[in-house]
């Protein structure tokens, strides 16, 4: 749990800072900066995508991912979550005040990716924290800008992360015994795909409702292990599409 731990660190001082930095920019420069994380995001949401394998397993995972999603209601979920963070520190809260959009925005961005799986498990099996270290860092930075333009929004999403990442670490003896090489791969190609949605939010393109999408990457992996049944199924139909 160490690396989780300063993980946290990480995103609860970077928030504080950028608080104190971004109060005291003009609005203009902090929707410059909110925009060229965006722009960042699409960079490193596509960057991971395009890793994927197999396109079309890709977009299974993300549309039954999606269905599953909606119909548990991960979204509303994750910003009553917010609402309710927002209520306890400040008194009043709204579906689209900064502090829900900072929370749900910051706690995607740091818990979607391969970093957060393959750091975690690490951790738990070895204590080698050192993936998660240099992931604190990224995340340390990221929570600066996004809190001087979000707000304490990003700080709490350091709840997101230690919940999630502590999740994996406790449990990564069983994940490392379920996932291969192939299936993180795309779990971080869904991710990827997801991230692009979040840069899409934070450039005003278009509101995606990102965290319906979680269950992909859970999906993702199960798609990869039924490959070899769903190509030999193909293959009797005589056509063979999934390489």
């Amino acid at each position: 749990m160490v690396g989780t731990l300063i993980n946290v660190a990480t995103v609860v001082v970077g928030s504080g800072a950028g608080m104190l930095v971004g109060s005291r920019l003009p609005e203009r420069i902090r929707q410059t900066v909110l925009h060229g994380l965006g722009l960042m995001t699409l960079v490193i949401g596509m960057s991971m995508a395009l890793q994927t394998q197999n396109p079309l397993r890709m977009l299974a995972a993300l549309l039954l991912g999606g269905v599953i999603g909606e119909w548990l209601g991960l979204e509303e979920r994750l910003h009553a979550l917010g609402r309710w963070l927002e209520t306890r520190v400040s008194g009043s809260s709204g579906e689209g005040s900064a502090f829900v959009k900072g929370f749900v925005t910051a706690s995607l961005v740091f818990c979607v990716g391969p970093m957060t799986i393959l750091g975690s498990i690490q951790d738990g099996l070895t204590g080698d924290y050192t993936l998660l270290a240099i992931k604190a860092t990224l995340d340390g930075f990221a929570s600066l800008a996004f809190s001087a333009s979000l707000g304490l929004g990003v700080m709490f999403a350091a709840l997101t992360v230690l919940i999630y990442q502590g999740a994996l670490t406790l449990g990564a003896g069983l994940v490392k015994a379920l996932l291969t090489e192939m299936m993180i791969t795309e779990m971080t190609a869904v991710g990827g795909a997801m991230i692009l949605g979040i840069g899409l939010l934070l450039l005003d393109i278009k509101r995606v409702r990102v965290a319906s999408f979680l269950p992909g990457l859970l999906i993702a992996p199960i798609l990869v292990a039924l490959t070899p049944t769903i190509n030999a199924f193909l293959i009797r139909l005589g056509i063979p599409l999934t390489p």
